[in-house]
């Protein structure tokens, strides 16, 4: 889960798909894309504060 939550709150901040592809070790950036489309899925409030106390905000 910490991962998806780093994975989200890169692309939700504006940092650009290859940069999070490689910050996330992912050989494929569909790997990554995953993830973004995921995103979607955790549109519940826990699920927001979680990202936002990882993402330091």
């Amino acid at each position: 889960m910490l991962r998806a939550a780093f994975i989200m709150a890169a692309l939700d901040a504006g940092v650009p798909l290859r940069d999070v592809q490689i910050a996330a070790r992912h050989a494929d950036p569909r790997t990554t894309t995953i993830y973004d489309r995921r995103r979607e899925n955790f549109d519940r409030p826990a699920a927001y504060v979680v990202v936002a106390f990882v993402a330091g905000g």
